[in-house]
C-alpha cells in the first residue's frame, strides 16, 4: 500500500471527508485529492503533520505496507466493506435521479418569483387586470408553495444520501468488475457533460439579451416580461449544468 492509499484508509477510518481533512491540514481539498490520487506527494512537513493527526508513526506512512504490518501494530485491523457491482449500479442510478431532483428543486426556487412578477405586471398595466393587493397576495402564496416544494425535495435527497455516506467516510474495497464499470460510465458521460457545459455557458452569455430588448422598447410591461424570460434562461442554465 502506497502513501496515497494509507491517507485514504486513515481518513475514512476517522470518518472524515476530504474537506474535513483539508481543513485540519490547512490545505485545499484539491491538495488532499491529489495526495489520495497519487498525483502529488505531501511535503515532509505535511507528512509529519499527517502522522500526528492520524496518530501513526512516520515509518508507517513512508514504509511499504507489508513491512509495516509485520513490524508495527499501529493501525488495527478492521473489517473492510466490499462494494458489489449491484451496489455500485444502484449508487450510480441514485446519483442520476438525485441530480434531476436537485435541478428540479433549484428550478422551483428560481421560478418561484416569476408568478409574482407576472401578476404584478398584470395588475399594474392591464386595463382588465386584478387588484395590486390580490396580485401581491396570490404571487406570495405561489412563491411560498414552490419554495416549500423545493425544500421538501432537498430534504428527501438528503435522507436518501445517508445510505451512501460510507463511500466518502469509510474505507471500502470493490469487487471484480466494479472499477471497470464505473470508469466506462464516466467515459460515456464525458461527451454529455462537455455538451451541457457548452450549452450552459452560451445561455449564460446570451441571457441578458431579453432585458436589453425590453429597455430598447421603453415599455415597463415588456421589460417585466423580458425579465421573466431572463429568469427562465437562467433556469435552463441550471438544468444544463446539473
Amino acid at each position: 500500500m502506497i502513501l496515497a492509499d494509507k491517507i485514504i484508509r486513515l481518513r475514512k477510518k476517522n470518518g472524515w471527508s476530504q474537506e474535513e481533512l483539508a481543513e485540519k491540514m490547512n490545505v485545499s481539498r484539491q491538495a488532499v485529492a491529489k495526495w489520495e490520487g497519487a498525483q502529488t506527494i505531501p511535503s515532509m512537513e505535511k507528512i509529519l503533520q499527517l502522522g500526528e493527526l492520524f496518530g501513526v508513526t512516520l515509518d508507517y506512512l513512508l514504509k511499504d505496507e507489508r513491512e509495516t504490518e509485520e513490524t508495527t501494530g499501529t493501525v488495527a485491523e478492521t473489517s473492510v466493506r466490499r462494494v458489489t457491482l449491484a451496489e455500485a449500479n444502484e449508487f450510480l442510478a441514485w446519483r442520476e435521479r438525485a441530480s434531476i431532483r436537485i435541478a428540479a428543486g433549484v428550478f422551483l426556487c428560481i421560478l418561484a418569483v416569476v408568478p409574482l412578477l407576472l401578476l404584478a405586471a398584470w395588475a399594474e398595466y392591464s386595463p382588465a387586470g386584478i387588484s395590486e393587493e390580490l396580485a401581491g397576495v396570490g404571487g406570495l402564496m405561489i412563491l411560498l408553495m414552490m419554495v416549500a416544494a423545493a425544500v421538501a425535495i432537498f430534504i428527501f435527497c438528503g435522507f436518501e444520501n445517508r445510505s451512501y455516506e460510507f463511500l466518502d467516510k469509510e474505507f471500502f474495497e470493490t469487487e471484480y468488475g466494479v472499477r471497470g464499470m464505473v470508469q466506462q460510465r464516466q467515459k460515456e458521460y464525458k461527451t454529455t457533460y462537455a455538451r451541457c457545459n457548452v450549452i450552459g455557458a452560451c445561455i449564460c452569455i446570451l441571457s441578458p439579451i431579453p432585458l436589453f430588448l425590453g429597455a430598447l422598447l421603453k415599455n415597463q410591461f415588456y421589460m417585466m416580461v423580458e425579465l421573466v424570460i431572463h429568469l427562465i434562461n437562467q433556469l435552463q442554465l441550471v438544468l444544463c449544468i446539473c
